[in-house]
């Protein structure tokens, strides 16, 4: 049916018109009441052109009220004259002539959206589930309008078509897991410029990639795949703390061995230095008394021997024979004896024993002396 035809509620593009069969509704009744009117009085010729005039006057009010029409803030008015497109108008008030043009108001703010999900094929001939997003706004009132039969259905068409070209070129690991905000905007990019080319007047603000996954079959496989990953990285992970912890305590243990051996080789030659000044202090001394010198070395080099040690042998006057002294066994009993109180008579004994090793020492330095005088 025309759209022009009686009783024809359609335009060319499937669209109602309520404004224009609403105005013609009305415009036929006001006709009948004035026909009414003038077929019910009985004036002159007078009357009948004033009343004429009356009617034309409120038919032109009525019309011109009926082309106004207002385009709010982010809107805008796509004027129709005979169908056919004519121009533009922005926000604000306007007015068109009824019948002759026809205004058609586009929001062109509002963020639009559509969302679907199918199976596709990726590169490695994998089979993975995507649900995704597309959100939208108008950026060409016109072409919106006059290029587009069913804006979603195209859209949902063109967004399906496009990232089943993106996912055709990503094996299946990388769809499902890092590479959702790659193949989004990938296919953000790729829509755009099919809807471009239809001229369909949309402009693609995002595209969401919701869920990719693999098909329920198998999809605990892939479960237990995603999780050899996640262990695979984790212990990376954890070799990497454990590396980073133990290479800073190595180095700071290096150097500190360092150090200890910069201070040993400090010590040793000081020690060295020390010995050679005390050796030659010595020989200075040595140099002025040789006898006294040397009997004092060689009385501390027996002390320094002696000291430590738990054994004497005494050589007696007169005999040939070594008395041998067993301290270590001596000093035992006066150890135990000291922890039960009975001091006082091992004391004694102690006291007269130290006087003999002392007496005994004193007649070895003298028969060493007379050695050293021959």
């Amino acid at each position: 049916m025309a759209w022009n035809e009686p009783n024809g509620n359609k335009d060319p593009w499937g669209r109602k018109s309520n404004t224009s069969s609403e105005l013609d509704n009305a415009l036929n009744d006001l006709n009948k009441y004035f026909r009414n009117l003038l077929g019910g009085t009985s004036g002159g010729s007078n009357s009948n052109k004033k009343n004429t005039t009356i009617i034309g006057v409120i038919i032109l009010t009525v019309y011109l009220l009926s082309g106004i029409y207002i385009v709010n803030d982010g809107e805008r008015g796509v004027v129709l004259q005979f169908g056919e497109f004519s121009n533009i108008t922005m926000p604000g008030p306007h007015w068109i002539p009824r019948i002759i043009q026809k205004a058609e108001i586009v929001d062109v703010s509002k963020i639009r959206s559509i969302q679907q999900k199918a199976q596709m094929l990726t590169e490695d001939e994998n089979i993975v589930s995507v649900n995704f997003a597309i959100q939208y706004d108008i950026k060409d009132a016109s072409d919106y309008i006059f290029n587009l039969r069913d804006p979603d259905e195209t859209l949902s068409a063109a967004g399906e078509s496009s990232i089943r070209e993106v996912l055709g070129k990503n094996k299946m690991d990388f769809v499902i897991t890092e590479g959702r905000e790659t193949i989004a905007s990938d296919t953000k990019i790729l829509l755009q410029s099919v809807l471009d080319s239809y001229g369909a007047g949309i402009n693609v603000q995002t595209v969401n990639i919701l869920e990719a996954q693999p098909p329920e079959q198998v999809q605990d496989a892939f479960s237990d795949s995603i999780r050899a990953r996640e262990d695979e990285q984790r212990y990376i992970n954890e070799a990497e703390a454990y590396r980073n912890e133990i290479i800073p305590l190595a180095r700071g243990k290096a150097v500190q061995i360092i150090e200890e051996a910069k201070a040993y080789r400090v010590k040793l030659i000081k020690s060295a230095e020390g010995e050679a000044l005390r050796f030659s202090k010595l020989y200075k001394e040595y140099k002025k008394s040789p006898e006294v010198t040397r009997e004092r070395l060689y009385i501390e080099s027996v002390e320094s021997v002696l000291g430590s040690s738990t054994k004497v042998m005494i050589d007696i006057d007169g005999g040939n024979n070594l008395l041998y002294l067993p301290l270590d066994k001596i000093l035992e009993p006066r150890m135990q004896n000291s922890s039960t109180g009975i001091n006082s008579e091992n004391s004694s004994k102690n006291s007269s024993l130290s006087n003999k090793i002392q007496n005994s020492r004193d007649g070895f330095n003298l028969r060493k002396r007379d050695l050293y005088s021959e």
